[in-house]
């Protein structure tokens, strides 16, 4: 196998399985509070200080995948671009 099909294969299968990551699981964890929610500080005398929410987070602890956030913007963009196909679809369904 040819060194740029190996490296084009992998590509896909690594886009691939990002794809379905963001599908089952769209939401991950703040890279800035590591999930907890809130920025924990501590003194120069070594004590814990209260914590504050996460500016990123807004305290939650998870943050939206950019390929979800890519997906839901794609999404929101056909919908709006195609409303007469998509109306069809909502009738009977609860918003």
């Amino acid at each position: 196998m040819p060194p740029a099909l190996l490296a084009i294969a992998l590509l896909a299968f690594i886009t691939g399985c990002y794809c379905l990551m963001c599908a089952i699981s769209p939401f991950g964890t703040c890279r800035k509070c590591r999930g907890m929610g809130g920025l924990v500080k501590t003194t120069i005398f070594g004590r814990i200080k209260a914590s504050k929410n996460c500016p990123r987070c807004k305290g939650h602890g998870k943050r939206i995948r950019v390929g979800r956030w890519i997906y839901n913007r794609a999404a929101r963009i056909y919908r709006d671009s195609h409303p007469e196909s998509t109306a069809k679809s909502r009738i009977g369904t609860p918003r």
